[in-house]
C-alpha cells in the first residue's frame, strides 16, 4: 500500500492510501485535489475515513460521495451529528478494513471530543491529534485528556510511521527548540526540515521513535522540558499532565520566527 499526500488549503495534507488502481482518501476538506489527483493517477475512489469534525476535514465528502456514488464513509460515531454523510460510525476498538489492510479505531479526544485515529501496524491516520514536534489545540477536550490521549499513541511501536494532516513542523520545531535548547535531535531536525520545505518537499510522515526525541509534548517528563515549563509558568508543576498544560498554553502564544512559516 503506498500513501500519498495531496496538499489542500494552506497547510493540509489530504493523506490518501493507494492500492493498485483503488484509493482511500482520509480527511478530505476540498474535494478539487483529491479529484485532479484520482484523475491523474486513474484511481477508483473505494471509501473516505474521517478522524474529526472540523470543516477543513470534511468539506469534500458530499462531492466525492456525488462524484463515487455508494462509497462508505467511516468516521466517529461520537460526532455523527457534525459530520454530514458518515455511512460507518466508528468508536474505540472497532476495526475498518482498509484496501484489504485492517485498521484499528483508536479515540484520542482532546482536539475535538469525538477524535479518532486509524492505526495499523506501521502506520498512523492520526488527523489533528499528533503532529511532528506538536500537538493539536485543544478546542474541546481538556490538557488531561490530550495528554492521556499522546500517550496511548506513543505506546504504539516506535517505528510506526506518523501521518499527521498539517504541516506545521517548522514551527513546532521552533517552539521544540526554545523549550529544549541543548536537544541535539531537535537541531537535526531544524535543519532536515528547512531543507525539504525549502524544496517544497512534505516534512511528513514522521515516526513515533523520532517524536519522542524532538517533541516537547511527548517529553513532559524529561527534566529539562518540565523546568522549561515551569520557567514559563512561574509555577509549581507537581506531574506530567501540569507540564503537558504549560506546555500547550504557552505554544498557544508562542510566535514562531517567519522562516518558520510553510512555503
Amino acid at each position: 500500500m503506498q500513501i500519498i499526500p495531496i496538499p489542500a488549503f494552506q497547510d493540509n495534507y489530504l493523506w490518501t492510501l493507494v492500492e493498485g488502481s483503488r484509493a482511500v482518501v482520509v480527511d478530505p476538506g476540498d474535494p478539487a485535489p483529491v479529484l485532479r489527483e484520482l484523475q491523474e493517477r486513474q484511481l477508483t475512489l473505494e471509501a473516505i475515513a474521517i478522524t474529526h469534525w472540523h470543516p477543513d476535514h470534511i468539506g469534500g465528502i458530499a462531492e466525492l460521495c456525488r462524484q463515487f456514488k455508494g462509497i462508505p464513509v467511516y468516521g466517529p460515531a461520537a460526532e455523527e451529528k457534525k459530520i454530514p454523510g458518515l455511512t460507518q460510525l466508528l468508536k474505540e476498538g472497532d476495526r475498518v478494513n482498509l484496501l484489504g489492510h485492517s485498521f484499528q479505531v483508536i479515540a484520542v479526544p482532546g482536539h475535538t471530543l469525538g477524535h479518532i485515529v486509524y492505526y495499523a501496524p506501521g502506520v498512523l491516520l492520526c488527523g489533528d491529534t499528533l503532529f511532528s514536534a506538536g500537538c493539536g489545540r485543544l478546542f474541546e477536550g481538556t490538557p488531561s485528556q490530550m495528554h492521556s490521549s499522546l500517550s496511548r499513541l506513543t505506546a504504539l511501536p516506535p517505528e510506526t510511521l506518523v501521518y499527521c494532516t498539517h504541516e506545521y513542523t517548522l514551527s513546532n520545531l521552533a517552539f521544540a527548540r526554545v523549550v529544549e535548547p541543548e536537544n541535539g535531535a531537535i537541531a537535526n531536525q531544524l535543519m532536515r526540515v528547512r531543507a525539504l520545505r525549502g524544496n517544497r518537499e512534505p516534512s511528513l510522515p514522521t515516526t513515533l521513535a523520532l517524536e519522542k526525541q524532538i517533541n516537547p509534548f511527548l517529553r513532559t517528563e524529561v527534566p529539562a522540558v518540565a523546568q522549561s515549563a515551569r520557567q514559563w509558568s512561574g509555577g509549581r508543576l507537581p506531574d506530567s499532565v501540569a507540564v503537558f498544560t504549560a506546555l500547550r498554553s504557552w505554544k498557544d502564544q508562542f510566535k514562531a520566527p517567519a522562516e518558520a512559516g510553510t512555503v
